[in-house]
């Protein structure tokens, strides 16, 4: 210990018996040493964990480098501020206040800290739900953004308390000043609510096509944030909707459907009447062997009504795939199919006819012409 007080009586005869300046220097030398050490550890450790795929734990390590850094070098600066000002005896009132906010430095670093992690254990979170199904990616951003905004309103409490601030009185006035914000926000509230709703009931997620019947909505999610939501068109326009839109309009999710339905309506000529029995036969038979056809949900294929200048059946199935291009390749395949037996049994497809009938006798014409005439001639 001899030495370190050698050491000491020399560095204050250098400086000229100006103890604070040595002291002010030996403050900022020793929280720049004990940084730096931290920084190297924590970097070493940080790159250890990542090579052998300990993500979870490196979350909480890569968290705390910057908070911790943060903490030191704050504190540090506070001592040499307090030393400096203690010197020369200037701007003395503010000690209280430097004091007061040296005691939320931990709180400011931990609550840094909680929003650090959390962001990067949403990231891990959503990486492993895109492989899992039992975790669902809305689901942990919402919580992810629940924490976060709980650690920064706790952490803005704590602070304020610190210099003094009443937290009764403050929540007493959030409580009457939250009314009148209420209805002077009503409208940014109600899409706040209304993102709540969406992360909880999920009836869609990012990356799923919705569309609306009430509205003129329809595309491909986006991003689902807390006052609105982003869908891309199919015309790729980005639309950006109000989240509390959702909760007064039905939402259809085409993404979610487990089957694509084939339904359609087919005529053939009058004069095939006497094929029909067997063409219908046929079709249903095509469809319940068709391998792209779930043949244990319904298969219809009936003659239907008299149209006009056909003979209608309809025919009603559902694909196993829900992919929209690989369903419009099942529908044209089933279609070129339900053509080839129609022409196989010797009959065709209608299309709108009109037929007209002439009298053979010209004097029946005639009489008949003549008898209208007098019809109206009496109605006269």
């Amino acid at each position: 210990m001899e030495w370190i007080t050698q050491l000491w009586t020399e560095l204050v005869f250098m400086f000229g018996g100006q103890v604070w300046l040595l002291l002010l220097l030996t403050i900022l030398t020793a929280t720049t040493i004990i940084d730096v050490v931290q920084r190297y550890v924590l970097r070493i450790v940080h790159y250890r964990l990542l090579i052998t795929e300990h993500v979870w734990v490196d979350s909480f390590v890569d968290a705390a480098r910057a908070p911790i850094s943060f903490f030191i070098w704050v504190t540090g600066l506070i001592l040499a501020l307090t030393t400096t000002i203690g010197q020369f005896q200037i701007y003395v009132e503010l000690i209280p206040y430097i004091l007061a906010f040296k005691q939320t430095i931990l709180t400011l670093s931990v609550g840094w800290f909680v929003i650090r992690l959390v962001q990067r254990l949403e990231f891990h979170l959503k990486d492993l739900a895109r492989e899992d199904e039992r975790l669902d990616e809305v689901t942990v951003e919402a919580f992810a953004k629940i924490i976060k905004l709980l650690a920064f309103v706790l952490t803005g409490l704590f602070f304020l308390s610190a210099f003094g601030v009443s937290l009764t009185g403050l929540l007493a006035f959030g409580g009457v000043g939250g009314i009148a914000i209420g209805f002077a926000a009503k409208d940014l509230l109600g899409n706040v609510f209304g993102g709540m709703m969406l992360y909880m009931d999920k009836p869609f997620t990012v990356g799923e096509w919705i569309r609306s019947p009430d509205k003129d909505i329809e595309g491909i999610v986006e991003k689902i944030g807390w006052r609105m939501t982003t869908v891309r068109r199919f015309d790729k326009r980005p639309l950006y909707i109000p989240n509390g839109i959702f909760s007064n309009i039905a939402i259809e999710n085409p993404s979610r459907m487990s089957h694509r339905r084939i339904y359609e309506t087919v005529g053939i000529r009058y004069e095939d009447a006497s094929r029909m029995s067997a063409i219908v036969n046929d079709v249903r038979h095509l469809l319940e062997n068709h391998e792209e056809i779930d043949i244990e949900q319904t298969i219809i294929v009936n003659f239907n009504q008299f149209s006009s200048s056909s003979l209608d059946f309809f025919v009603y199935a559902y694909t196993r795939t829900t992919n929209w291009i690989r369903y419009h390749n099942v529908k044209q395949d089933v279609l070129l199919s339900i053509n080839e037996i129609i022409e196989s049994h010797g009959a065709q497809i209608a299309f709108p006819t009109r037929t007209l009938h002439w009298a053979k006798d010209e004097g029946e014409v005639d009489a008949k012409i003549e008898q209208q005439l007098a019809e109206m001639n009496q109605a006269k």
